[in-house]
């Protein structure tokens, strides 16, 4: 039987009981992981189409994947399909072959990872949402089947170009912080709900020029430019396939790459290099870097950037306060572990500010 499916009995004498979900814990799993034998492939995709029952169509999805040995993230809406997932390279053919026979994913388009060790994912997660990217808008403030022109790598290297297109990156900061497009207007949003409005600011009294939308894999920018077109932008475009499209026609096309530095995504890997450009810095110590990782203190976990000399000074920790907790008690990491899950846990992540490499809680590593 599979080790991310089993079934449990609470007494001998009941019916077995399918857990459609994982059960165990972090360091299993990643054991588990490491010592597979094959292959993977990282994909992702998406789809906006009617979903009558996301709960049941949930449930089904989970057996048939679990089945292969697909492990990920996947989100299931009445209006969406949005997984970032990997599977095993022996039971492709099988995956794809099962995908195809939904009607409403037949011909799903498929985004692979530009740098794959097949350790993005440690479980299989499918979770049923409301909505899949939160953007606080009614249903009559859009309408998903007017969205956007679908541009191709070379279609939007030639349009943006244009000395009157606006480029757009529809992404939160962090994500823009360590990678975007050349010229890219690039919005200071927390939050994709934050950014709609934000950028609609942005953009008005420009209602006629070319908008070039963009994104990780594209499910963001299908709801902006339905947004925008909604009032009234008339020459909406969004990159076909995001980011992770885009590199992967430049590269087999041989054309011109616009986009600088990491892409960000998702996973395990926090991030895909596009380009050899470092357009970020260390969080701590203002030095050229664009990798994220998570802060050591798992009571904290700011996601964060953090350059080697400082991860090892710092030993992985955002801050003195979470280097103190790091190297005190187990006891008393699960008591602020205990407090943390308590609190608000808006803020996720660390907005980098020039001032901060030289002073306040993100203070300049020792130099020697």
């Amino acid at each position: 039987m599979d080790h991310r499916l089993e079934s449990q009995r609470s007494s001998p004498k009941k019916r077995a009981k399918l857990v459609l979900s994982n059960i165990y814990d972090r360091a299993t799993l990643e054991r588990r992981l490491a010592a597979e034998p094959f292959l993977r492939r990282t994909l992702s995709f998406y789809r906006y189409v009617r979903l009558e029952d996301p709960k049941t169509l949930r449930e089904q999805l989970f057996l048939e994947w679990d089945a292969l040995g697909v492990l990920g993230r996947v989100y299931v809406a009445r209006e969406v399909i949005n997984a970032q997932i990997s599977v095993p390279q022996h039971n492709w053919e099988a995956f794809d072959s099962a995908l195809n026979q939904w009607p409403q994913f037949a011909g799903m388009p498929y985004k692979f990872a530009l740098e794959d060790d097949g350790k993005s994912f440690i479980k299989l997660a499918i979770k049923v949402r409301h909505q899949i990217v939160a953007d606080g808008l009614t249903e009559d403030q859009y309408d998903v089947t007017n969205v956007g022109r679908h541009l191709s790598a070379a279609q939007w290297n030639e349009l943006s170009k244009d000395e009157s297109a606006i480029v757009v990156d529809m992404r939160n900061h962090y994500e823009s912080e360590v990678g975007h497009f050349k010229g890219a207007l690039l919005p200071e949003a927390d939050t994709f709900k934050e950014e709609l409005p934000e950028v609609l600011q942005k953009l008005r009294g420009k209602e006629d020029a070319p908008v070039l939308l963009y994104c990780t894999g594209g499910v963001r920018c299908e709801k902006t430019s339905a947004y925008l077109k909604h009032h009234g932008f008339q020459n909406v475009n969004q990159l076909h396939g995001g980011i992770i499209d885009y590199v992967r026609q430049v590269t087999n096309e041989n054309l011109e790459n616009t986009f600088m530095g990491v892409n960000f995504v998702f996973d395990q890997r926090l991030g895909e290099r596009v380009s050899d450009d470092v357009i970020a810095h260390c969080h701590q110590c203002g030095s050229p870097w664009d990798r994220h990782s998570n802060c050591a203190n798992k009571a904290c976990n700011l996601l964060f950037l953090q350059c080697p000399e400082c991860a090892t000074q710092h030993q992985g920790t955002c801050s003195s306060d979470c280097q103190d907790v790091l190297n005190s008690s187990p006891e008393h990491q699960a008591e602020i572990r205990s407090r943390a899950g308590s609190r608000d846990r808006s803020r996720r992540f660390h907005r980098a500010r020039p001032s901060e490499f030289s002073a306040g809680e993100f203070a300049p590593k020792t130099l020697k």
